[in-house]
């Protein structure tokens, strides 16, 4: 379990509708191996020693997640998400700040990315500890990126020398990052991660490298490439 004294704890926004799957179903329900993505996730999370409990935000007329009968060890805690991500990162920080008096560490993980690594996860907390801007996890861009135009057309070929690609779990302190958020919504800004509402800030998160193997299940494509390395990660000793 974490240190009492400095408790993590992981928000998982999962109110999305999944609208680029073009399913019935909001993504994070669909089946992987046998369990909901969702529960992959959740899984995850709660089985690294140092969480000590997750947040889970949902649309307040989800249908779904009661049918899961999810069970654990570990306090999993239900807030009310909003329209947009950061609306949904906003309520969990809420209800993260009612039960703890301090200021904890806390990780936002993307609902469907169901693969992190405990060892990248000890990584970051490393990192994010030490670093007054908290840390998140990536990976440098290693293919060659192009610009288009509105005719999808190659307008020009972007130097990708210090490019990374944002991963989730992001890890900051949590008074920190709801200051951020207040911001965020006081300006009317539009973020796409959670590190942005700390850099609008002006400061700067720190980068952790990341398994590639930590995908985000976007398309439907991608669900079998998620089997597969769901499998691998069973065959290893240690996550």
């Amino acid at each position: 379990m974490g240190n009492k004294s400095d408790p993590i704890w992981a928000i998982v926004p999962a109110s999305g509708v999944g609208t680029r799957m073009q399913g019935q179903l909001p993504k994070q329900y669909l089946t992987l191996c046998g369990k909901s993505i969702l529960e992959h996730t959740l899984d995850r999370l709660l089985s690294f020693e140092d969480i000590n409990g997750v947040i889970l935000v949902l649309r307040s007329d989800d249908r779904h997640w009661e049918d899961l009968d999810y069970q654990s060890q570990k306090p999993l805690i239900i807030a009310t998400g909003g329209d947009e991500r950061q609306d949904s990162v906003y309520s969990g920080l809420l209800k993260l700040l009612e039960l703890e008096t301090g200021d904890p560490l806390v990780m936002i993980h993307d609902a469907v990315r169901p693969l992190v690594l405990h060892r990248d996860l000890e990584r970051l907390i490393k990192v994010g500890k030490n670093n007054p801007a908290g840390a998140i996890l990536g990976a440098p861009v290693s293919d060659t990126l192009k610009r288009q135009n509105e005719d999808v057309n190659i307008v020009e070929t972007v130097a990708r020398k210090g490019l990374w690609r944002a991963f989730t779990p992001q890890l900051f302190r949590a008074k920190l990052l709801f200051q951020a958020f207040k911001h965020v919504r006081e300006n009317n800004l539009k973020i796409t991660d959670d590190a942005a509402a700390i850099e609008a800030l002006g400061m700067r998160p720190g980068l952790v490298e990341s398994s590639v193997q930590n995908i985000k299940i976007t398309h439907s494509q991608d669900l079998d490439l998620a089997a597969q390395i769901l499998i691998q990660q069973k065959d290893q000793a240690n996550l």
